[in-house]
């Protein structure tokens, strides 16, 4: 192995530290007690070497967004493989996605309610975030009812689920009846 392989794998392991190292510390105490010293500190290394990986914490959370984009379209992917029936799909779709969303309630974040300078919606939005959103259209496509577009019904379901993860998180609807709440809106939205 050459110096520069070397080096290339040493900046790419402390990388996946200081992104680990953020959400770990982002889980357990929110992203207010994410901070470069805070990190430095934990990981052992200098603010400028996180800088040098780095160029803030917007970069961070943007770094932790896409790997979280990544994680949530494999979940969402490894639930409606096993799924038979659009009906029964479009179910483990929405309770993957509201899963998702209760166990990594800081990479939720970072991917939809913080600022990592990410663009949505757009020619240059990263890859990851164009694959979460085509693992949902891959079950929801399907669904979308005659003469509507399915990345438009993607959109309003996903607003949906969305819109059920945060409110349930933010105490504003009662955790117990999440399953009926997803069963309504698999019944009632999805033409199945």
């Amino acid at each position: 192995m050459s110096v520069q392989e070397r080096k290339e794998r040493e900046r790419a392991a402390r990388e996946r530290l200081i992104l680990a190292t953020a959400r770990e510390i982002a889980e357990q105490q929110g992203w207010d007690a994410v901070t470069t010293r805070r990190l430095s500190e934990r990981i052992e290394y200098s603010q400028p070497v996180l800088y040098s990986h780095f160029r803030g914490k917007r970069e961070i959370i943007g770094a932790v967004a896409l790997e979280g984009a990544t994680e949530m379209a494999a979940a969402l992917r490894a639930a409606t493989s096993a799924a038979d029936g659009p009906r029964t799909r479009v179910a483990a779709l929405a309770r993957a996605y509201l899963d998702f969303a209760a166990r990594n309630p800081a990479v939720y974040d970072a991917m939809f309610q913080l600022d990592g300078g990410l663009a949505f919606a757009h020619e240059d939005t990263p890859e990851p975030l164009k694959d979460a959103f085509a693992a949902l259209l891959e079950s929801l496509g399907e669904v979308a009812g005659d003469g509507v577009h399915p990345g438009l019904f993607t959109e309003v379901f996903w607003a949906a689920l969305h819109g059920l993860a945060t409110l349930t998180r933010a105490g504003r609807l009662p955790p117990q009846d999440t399953e009926r709440r997803t069963e309504l809106l698999v019944d009632r939205l999805a033409i199945l």
